[in-house]
């Protein structure tokens, strides 16, 4: 381990909302595995470290992975001894052990239960209450089974409300805001590393950004790099965008039926440039295929899952925009 890794930087705030867990959760993570190996600054506060974040960063890989907790502590304390890769998307696989004494996973109708006390809070506008329900669902499960079981639904759900008319704007708007904060604290950090780059992006007019950001933080958690430019995205912009990178993967999404009328050919363009897939509810086989594009018809959580990486990151990328700065 290096000077600079081990010099301590952030206090516990901070730290929190870089990996998107509460300091609750990673006081409890310090007090039983020794996960965190904070410093006292003269003042007395807690400092921790990059190290101290990298920890994090791959016990919650392995937690995706299926380990428990106590098992995902210690692997990420192995890999901080052996002085593995920061990258949490290339550990080593430590296998599904038994979760031993630490008891059975947690039962779904707790995750149910959780599920329902959130919905509750967020649609009485209640903040601390959301928050403190937030903290327990990453406490207890995987951040893929939290968004793909509770957030994504949720969202599906408040949205069609809000179209019945049973569920007001500033309901949705106030819901949409605080789950936008969890899932850029998640998404801190999802640039750096040496894995494939994914771009992403909302198809120009589509505002619902939600569901890419899910998609974009599992897919961080799977070892890829991502590049987020969000909604409403202008398709010369990022066609601009794909040629000076050379991404692996463009993703553009589409909420509502329609968003894609007049843009089969800057999207055949850019498929030219960059490997396209299209996702979202605004999106069609039919449209995909006129495209030259793949089509991303799991939910956010399952199709970042399911996306493997290129065998050589930016090599095929490279390729098509050379290919398309060509004219083919």
């Amino acid at each position: 381990m290096t000077a600079d890794r081990a010099r301590p930087l952030l206090r516990i705030g901070e730290l929190s909302r870089r990996l998107g867990v509460s300091a609750h959760v990673l006081r409890a993570w310090e007090r039983r595995y020794g996960l965190l190996q904070p410093q006292r600054s003269a003042g007395g506060y807690r400092l921790y470290s990059e190290a101290d974040e990298n920890r994090i960063r791959h016990m919650q890989a392995y937690l995706a992975r299926g380990l428990s907790a106590a098992e995902a502590a210690r692997a990420a304390l192995d890999e901080d001894r052996a002085g593995h890769s920061d990258d949490p998307g290339r550990l080593p696989d430590h296998g599904v052990p038994d979760r031993g004494d630490e008891g059975p996973p947690p039962r779904p109708e707790g995750l149910a239960e959780t599920a329902a006390a959130l919905a509750r809070a967020l649609d009485g506008l209640d903040e601390p209450a959301a928050q403190a329900v937030l903290d327990r669902l990453f406490a207890d499960f995987t951040v893929e089974t939290v968004l793909r079981d509770v957030v994504i639904p949720y969202l599906h759900e408040i949205g069609e409300r809000w179209q019945r008319g049973d569920a007001s704007v500033a309901q949705e708007h106030f819901a949409s805001n605080v789950l936008r904060g969890r899932l850029a604290g998640l998404a801190r950090g999802w640039g750096h590393g040496h894995g494939p780059l994914a771009i992403l992006a909302c198809a120009p007019g589509d505002l619902h950004d939600l569901p890419l950001l899910a998609f974009g933080v599992v897919l961080n958690r799977h070892g890829w790099r991502i590049g987020y430019l969000g909604p409403d995205t202008p398709l010369e912009d990022l066609a601009r965008v794909a040629v000076a990178v050379g991404p692996d993967l463009v993703v553009v999404t589409a909420a509502v039926p329609g968003r894609l009328d007049g843009l089969t050919e800057p999207l055949s363009r850019l498929a030219r440039i960059a490997p396209l897939a299209l996702a979202g509810a605004g999106m069609t086989e039919a449209a995909a295929e006129a495209i030259g594009a793949r089509l991303l018809t799991d939910d956010p959580v399952t199709a970042a899952e399911h996306l493997p990486p290129p065998r050589a990151p930016g090599a095929q990328a490279g390729a098509r925009a050379r290919d398309g700065s060509q004219g083919r």
